[in-house]
């Protein structure tokens, strides 16, 4: 049950269309659902401005695909991250319209008809995601897919990793225009800091598990942003594209962020 569903429901027994005992039979799945096997919180729109979104790996795909279908039938939009292409052909077998990202590895599945869910404080602003190298695509375009189906305005700029920083300077008015900015990086992890150092806005570093064999498997760029110098920068944890694109989005509903001016310092309000 999202907000837009219950004001709708609220609105129909304020003007007489919807019978109160009917309501009360909306809501009976509220604050979740026991399925058995997965308790399916229907209140998490209500609460954090999105419903709950299914992590695939350990779990069946019946299980996935009943999920699945309690949600929908209760929002009007579902993620399923980290699935795997066979997961995304059985969702898409019963939910025909469902689209399946596969550099993402995320299923979206939309309420036939339905708008896309927006936080009401959407600012309008863009969420940037960049990505140091083409290997750290994974974990960017599932940053990017989360924020896009949350409501934000989403931009890409990929392959500008460190090695060859002249191909992030040639596009810094991408991260001057940004409201707020998501840097997945492996290897050295170094790329958070760049950016970091050259805008006035929240950046989001993702460690990805990129790189040879000394990374250990994402902990050096973790700790490389952990001990960030740059100001600004706040960190997810070892591929957690899903979780920075939720927080970029949310902060992007902030409406309050000063314009950052054509040289790229702040602009006076």
């Amino acid at each position: 049950m999202d907000a837009a569903r219950l004001r709708a429901l609220l609105e129909g027994v304020k003007a007489g269309d919807v019978r109160v005992d009917d309501a009360l039979a909306s809501l009976k799945t509220l604050p979740y659902e026991d399925l058995g096997f997965a308790k399916v919180d229907h209140h998490r729109s209500l609460r954090n401005g999105f419903p709950e979104v299914i992590y695939c790996p350990g779990k069946t795909t019946p299980h996935i695909i009943d999920i699945v279908g309690r949600i929908i039938a209760n929002s009007r939009k579902v993620l399923a991250s980290r699935a795997e292409p066979a997961v995304a052909d059985a969702v898409r077998e019963v939910y025909p319209h469902a689209v399946y990202h596969p550099m993402a590895r995320m299923i979206v599945v939309s309420g036939v008809g339905e708008d896309p869910p927006v936080l009401e404080t959407s600012s309008g602003g863009t969420v940037l995601i960049v990505s140091a190298g083409t290997a750290d695509l994974p974990v960017a375009e599932e940053a990017a897919v989360t924020a896009h189906e949350m409501g934000s305005n989403v931009r890409r700029l990929y392959d500008v990793g460190v090695a060859g920083i002249h191909r992030l300077l040639t596009n810094q008015n991408q991260l001057f225009d940004a409201n707020v900015i998501v840097v997945a990086a492996g290897m050295e992890g170094a790329l958070a800091s760049v950016v970091g150092g050259l805008v006035a806005r929240p950046v989001i570093a993702v460690p990805t598990s990129v790189g040879y064999g000394a990374n250990f498997h994402g902990l050096s760029a973790l700790l490389t942003m952990l001990n960030s110098c740059a100001t600004g920068i706040g960190v997810v944890n070892i591929d957690n594209g899903f979780g920075a694109g939720f927080l970029a989005h949310l902060i992007n509903q902030n409406p309050h962020l000063p314009p950052i001016a054509a040289d790229g310092e702040v602009a006076p309000i």
